[in-house]
């Protein structure tokens, strides 16, 4: 399915146009599954009932409520870390699409076909676009508080406003164009400001974060996109370096096969009695379907120097890092239905190991180029031209060269502009050769 990088480009001809276009989606496919509490195991009711349903691609949604009113069980089920995903046809507009992308990506590894690994490819070269996220707080009425960035580039708390009641109707007034959003500006946030540390609901873990991959999978047809859910900080993260990285090569995010899969992490989070508690974690990672090594190495002989300056560096993100995470924020988001990603803050190494792998280097790398302002697309060429006149040819395979690096980058920290002129020298003295 060839996707829409951008739609209506032009100023608003009709009041459809005025409001933002998000694209159209056609499906949800989910990063776990729900299985029956403990509990309620023992109930053979219950277990038929529950076979039944997610045998016939049912939500858990509606298992779950139909669990509630036939047999009286309230909050019967739980999220489940799998090393699959779910992909139901409840899910989609159209059944048979999720039919179609089991039949095409589907393995059956001994527990029947299921979704482990499948290809993916983005609508826009804006990565927040492909992924968006925010904070939000929901209740059976749907979303109450959310979060969004204004211009000054601070995070604020935002709801809608209180419906207005037109006094002479004795009715509410009506709203044009959509609910009007407005600061969240209470006893508890009185500033408005979006501040976990200090927001009784994501204290009390009624907020969380909420994210979607959104996406076309190749050779299914549909006019629409595909959503993932996520609502884990570290799935997010290693999808934004992924982004990144194949940004820096090959200068877009479009036309780029890339491919979602599940891996066991080993994560380190705190519990509520303030101690590290280690626990393997199944968690939703993203890598790209693309030559690095000939993105690394620059172009082929005979080319311009410019033009093998400019594909010469790319950084890839680490496998196994340990991340650090609040035990609040690993608790489920049920508006996901998740099945157990999670949410949390990574910390971020900035000093130097000498037990560092090559992989981990260049993590440490991304992290100073974005610190650096560098990884901006109208900085990203100088940078590569940079990188490829000092260090030469492959320079990104060599630990020495990947080590100068990163000093001259965390040096660069403390004097920004200093860097700014050997880069402009760089690339000046490319051009006039």
């Amino acid at each position: 399915m060839n996707a829409v990088v951008q739609m209506f480009d032009h100023a608003p001809r009709s009041l459809v146009e005025e409001r933002a276009i998000r694209p159209p989606t056609i499906g949800k496919i989910r990063p776990g599954i729900k299985v029956l509490t403990r509990t309620h195991q023992t109930n053979e009711k219950a277990i038929k009932l529950y076979h039944d349903m997610v045998a016939a691609g049912e939500s858990y949604e509606a298992i779950g409520k139909l669990l509630e009113t036939t047999l009286k069980l309230r909050n019967a089920l739980v999220p489940k870390n799998v090393p699959y995903f779910v992909c139901r046809r409840s899910d989609f507009s159209n059944p048979d699409t999720a039919d179609e992308i089991l039949r095409l990506y589907g393995e059956d590894r001994g527990q029947g076909v299921k979704l482990y690994r499948f290809p993916v490819m983005f609508a826009f070269d804006d990565w927040l676009r492909n992924v968006p996220n925010q904070m939000a707080a929901y209740t059976t009425a749907g979303r109450q508080y959310f979060s969004e960035y204004d211009r000054d580039g601070k995070r604020y708390c935002k709801m809608y406003a209180p419906v207005e009641r037109n006094a002479r109707a004795q009715r509410a007034r009506r709203s044009f164009g959509g609910r009007l959003v407005v600061h969240r500006q209470d006893d508890d946030i009185p500033d408005g400001i979006c501040d976990p540390h200090v927001c009784p609901q994501y204290q009390d873990r009624k907020c969380n974060l909420t994210a979607n991959f959104v996406f076309a999978i190749p050779d299914v047809k549909g006019l629409g996109l595909i959503e993932l859910p996520t609502n884990s900080i570290y799935v997010l993260q290693k999808a934004y370096s992924a982004m990144q990285t194949v940004s820096l090569a090959r200068g877009r995010l479009t036309g780029t096969r890339f491919w979602l899969s599940k891996k066991e992490f080993d994560i380190t989070r705190i519990d509520d009695n303030g101690q590290a508690v280690r626990q393997k974690q199944m968690l939703t990672v993203l890598d790209a379907d693309i030559d690095l090594g000939a993105l690394l190495d620059g172009a082929e002989e005979g080319q311009l120097a410019l033009d093998a300056a400019s594909r010469a560096v790319a950084l890839i993100e680490a496998d196994g890092s340990v991340e650090t995470l609040h035990e609040a924020t690993l608790q489920p988001d049920d508006s996901l239905s998740s099945g157990g990603e999670s949410a949390g803050m990574p910390e971020v190494e900035g000093r130097f190991e000498s037990n560092e792998t090559l992989e981990e280097k260049r993590h440490r790398m991304s992290d100073l180029l974005q610190r650096l302002g560098l990884n901006q697309s109208e900085r990203q060429h100088g940078f590569r031209v940079y990188a490829h006149q000092r260090y030469g040819r492959g320079w990104i395979e060599r630990i020495a060269d990947v080590d100068a690096m990163n000093s001259r980058l965390t040096a660069a920290l403390d004097d920004p502009a200093s860097l700014d002129v050997e880069i402009q020298d760089a690339v000046g003295s490319v051009l006039y050769e």
